[in-house]
């Protein structure tokens, strides 16, 4: 009943006002854009009726020229395409802008999972009291990281800001100005940005949506569940942030634009107070009170622009004899006004978001290899003396002594306290290593900070192994074992309190291992380590990198959360988000608090509220483990097929990637001129099947695996599986979510491809296997049936961009025959890239 609501509410406030809105485009005067409007319901005709009757795009494109315009050269064939693009890129952001604005309408305070719903719900079942106990202890963490999923550049991001505003108060007048200068605003960035735009770019984030979002929740928190002996912890909600920290593969972050960054993350908190500041000071404008907050204020505008240095608890101390002359002498009059602003100061503290360092093991290792060559000459030794030769060496070693990576290692190694000093130890406090699977990697970082002059107790950081490929995962409890035997890794963690903080699965995960092997892998990897740190004394953190798509382990976080049982560690609830999960997730005030209570929710529901369906039984976990290894044979075997590389190389957008001027980092790892699947970056793998509308990371296998038990005569036991673990429906329900952006039609006319068509009809046939077998496992008529919200946004959206697909292919077909103007195909194809991944949202 509420989903039929819910629904119907959607096509008032969302479909209808698109419809309304979108008209307004057929007016506007942009430059020789006059008759796109006019146009563009005939290409996507064209592409309908054509892909179903199994034309190709090069087809659809040419009897759209011939029935619908009476254009005759190449070049203004190809004018006519990039101006269909910038205006589809524009029906894009308006039909993010009225959804975005219609979400408070179609979301209520009270929804499952919001802190309302939770304090009604343990108030009901006499749990509110282990409720606050869990709260007191328990942490949310969003990192975000620099990942390149947001095409939009900053001036269109304020614009669709300013048009979200103008949709909820249906200021016609408004909306035709802002798509007026929607249609005058360039898309694409001239350059690459560089790691500080990048930083930049999500730090006016968290000034403008996460300072107020964050704060306005902690009060919520406080007052729902406060009964006079509830405090609730500053740290409930944390912000972490890559951009500027994470080198792994992007060389242009050095020690000099971490430094930067951290800077930039100070002095954005700082501004951030002197403006609250500001606000406060109106109302507290008493005797006493005033003197003091003028005097912050000056201490602020200081700090900011004049280089002085002030502390969190220098603000504090600020803050409380204010109050205290508030409460003695003036009626307690607007203390809530201080009390919020003292919490905030309590959660940002002058760090705003903790910077982390991420680089790869790989790289790691040479460093080590190089600097023990140095200072020992010799170049034999097994990675283990190295590294113990290097912690116990006691003396600093010279970074000018080397060059390039080496010398930028131990320089960003160096300027760690420094950072700590400035903006607090919450400011900088872990070091991430990518691609872990032995004990060096880790203590290798430890050895980091030893041949740089620090002593062990001034070693204020978290050495953070993230286990990422198929072969990780399975060594993780090897390595983590011995890391807790080993003498002085067993101190450095003693005194950084017991716990260890271990990240899992990220983006390479599905890439290496498949959806169900690498989800059920993370799942089985977080049981072991769980049960082995609870024997060792150890508190253990787990970090998820799951960023947005299902195919990369993302979709419904909140149902990811809420499906672990009582076998895995739930101290935090710690992951990655990226670009579109950004500004679609989290984009804004309304969204963010939603989502980040979704999150809070999840990791408390899952140790007040006992769930049967969480706890894995002997049995359903020996079918998980029989599926996961059917589903990754299978999978395997793709990867091994001669045509998986070429054929991304060659039928997807793959190569363009690099060229679209979205992120700093290059679309792939290694220099050489082959390609190999090692070295391809799992966002471009991932946006390439999703640009060729296949999204294959998100579900092959996985049908595959569930045919062959129903052709054992074993469906039931599935059937069984899905009704009685939340784990595998959540997975079940992110993998239909992924075949429902899927549309093989559209490529088609590849099975007759004499060189792809073969591994083509593979992918199809897997599709449809995997299509048809989950609709028989949920019993739904359709993908998606369970959210119709999310259904038809994805409906809408792809028929938006349908039109964008065909053009794409078209040039990419051009592109293949070798026919016309290469250089201006390629700009097509790299054009298009833009407006397929921003109307996907979470697709890259």
């Amino acid at each position: 009943m509420i989903h039929d609501q819910r629904a119907e509410k959607f096509r008032q406030i969302v479909e209808n006002k698109f419809q309304i809105y979108n008209s307004l485009f057929m007016s506007l005067p942009y430059d020789k854009m006059t008759n796109i409007g006019m146009l563009l319901p005939f290409l996507y005709e064209e592409s309908r009726n054509g892909y179903e009757e199994g034309k190709t795009p090069e087809k659809i494109v040419e009897e759209f020229f011939k029935n619908h315009t009476d254009l005759q050269t190449e070049e203004q064939k190809v004018e006519l395409l990039f101006k269909i693009i910038q205006y589809i890129e524009r029906q894009v952001v308006l039909f993010d802008s009225i959804e975005d604005a219609a979400f408070p309408n179609l979301h209520s305070e009270s929804d499952s999972g919001t802190v309302t719903n939770l304090f009604e719900r343990s108030y009901q079942d006499h749990k509110l009291e282990k409720v606050r106990e869990k709260l007191k202890d328990f942490t949310v963490k969003v990192v975000f990281t620099a990942h390149p999923t947001q095409f939009y550049p900053s001036s269109v991001q304020r614009i669709i800001q300013d048009l979200r505003g103008a949709i909820t108060s249906d200021s016609v007048t408004q909306i035709d100005m802002l798509l007026q200068q929607l249609g005058k605003t360039p898309f694409v960035n001239k350059e690459k940005p560089t790691p500080i735009d990048e930083a930049l770019s999500i730090i006016s984030y968290l000034r403008y949506v996460y300072y107020d979002t964050i704060g306005e929740l902690f009060t919520k928190i406080k007052k729902t569940f406060g009964n006079g002996h509830f405090h609730l912890h500053e740290d409930i909600i944390q912000l972490g942030f890559w951009p500027g920290g994470d080198r792994d593969g992007n060389p242009f972050v050095t020690a000099d634009v971490t430094k930067r960054v951290a800077e930039e993350l100070r002095s954005a908190i700082l501004k951030s107070y002197y403006s609250h500041l500001k606000f406060i000071r109106r109302r507290l404008s008493f005797r006493g009170v005033s003197e003091i907050l003028t005097q912050l204020s000056d201490e602020l505008y200081g700090a900011i622009f004049n280089g002085k240095i002030i502390t969190a608890q220098e603000i504090l101390k600020r803050t409380d004899e204010a109050e205290k002359i508030l409460v003695n002498d003036h009626n307690f009059l607007f203390l809530d006004l201080l009390a919020n602003f003292r919490d905030r100061v309590k959660i940002f503290g002058t760090h705003f978001a903790t910077l982390d360092v991420r680089q790869d093991s790989r790289i790691h290792q040479k460093v080590i290899d190089e600097v023990f060559a140095k200072v020992s000459g010799n170049t034999d030794a097994s990675q283990e003396e190295k590294f113990n030769t290097l912690i116990q060496l006691g003396n600093k070693v010279n970074a000018d002594q080397f060059e390039d990576i080496v010398k930028d290692t131990l320089l960003t190694v160096s300027q760690v306290a420094e950072i700590q000093q400035l903006n607090g130890h919450r400011g900088m406090n872990r070091y991430i290593i990518s691609n872990s699977d032995a004990v060096k990697d880790v203590m290798n970082v430890y050895a980091f900070f030893k041949i740089c002059g620090y002593q062990d107790e001034e070693i204020q950081m978290d050495i953070v192994p993230l286990f990422e490929t198929m072969e990780g995962l399975a060594n993780s409890e090897n390595v983590m074992n011995e890391l807790y035997q080993n003498p002085v890794y067993k101190k450095h963690l003693e005194r950084r309190g017991n716990q260890q903080t271990i990240m899992l699965g990220f983006s390479d995960g599905t890439k290496d291992g498949g959806y169900l092997k690498a989800n059920w892998e993370i799942y089985k990897a977080k049981e072991v380590l769980t049960k082995l740190s609870v024997q060792n004394g150890i508190k253990v953190v787990f970090f998820d990198g799951r960023g947005g798509p299902p195919a990369r382990g993302g979709g419904k976080t909140h149902d990811f959360y809420a499906s672990q049982g009582n076998t895995i560690a739930n101290n935090k609830i710690e992951l990655t988000i990226q670009g579109q999960t950004i500004t679609s997730i989290f984009g804004n005030k309304e969204q963010a608090k939603y989502n980040f209570e979704q999150l809070l929710t999840a990791g408390v529901e899952n140790d007040v509220f006992k769930n049967s369906k969480k706890d894995l039984t002997e049995k359903e976990r020996k079918l998980i483990i029989e599926l996961a290894e059917i589903s990754y044979k299978k999978y395997s075997d793709l990867k091994a097929h001669p045509m998986f590389v070429p054929y991304l190389q060659e039928m997807s957008t793959l190569e363009y990637y690099g060229k679209t001027n979205i992120g700093s980092r290059p679309s792939k790892r290694g220099n050489g001129s082959e390609l190999k699947f090692e070295d391809l970056r799992a966002i471009p793998f991932v946006g390439s099947w999703s640009q060729l509308k296949q999204n294959v990371p998100g579900f092959f296998g996985f049908g595959f695996a569930m045919q062959q038990m129903k052709e054992q005569g074993r469906l039931e036991e599935v059937k069984e599986l899905y009704k009685g673990s939340d784990f595998f429906k959540t997975l079940v329900l992110n993998s239909m979510m992924s075949m429902n952006k899927s549309y093989f039609p559209l490529t088609y006319y590849i099975k007759n491809n004499p060189k792809f068509g073969a591994f083509w009809n593979v992918l199809f046939e897997e599709y449809t296997l995997s299509r048809d077998i989950m609709l028989e496992l949920t019993g739904f008529k359709m993908l998606q049936e369970e959210d119709p919200l999310s259904r038809k946004s994805v409906k809408i959206r792809e028929k938006i961009v349908l039109p964008l697909l065909s053009i794409q292919q078209y040039a990419l077909m051009k592109i293949q025959k070798g026919e016309g103007n290469k250089e201006a195909y390629e700009k097509l194809v790299t054009r298009s890239l833009f407006g397929n991944i921003n109307a996907s949202r979470n697709s890259a």
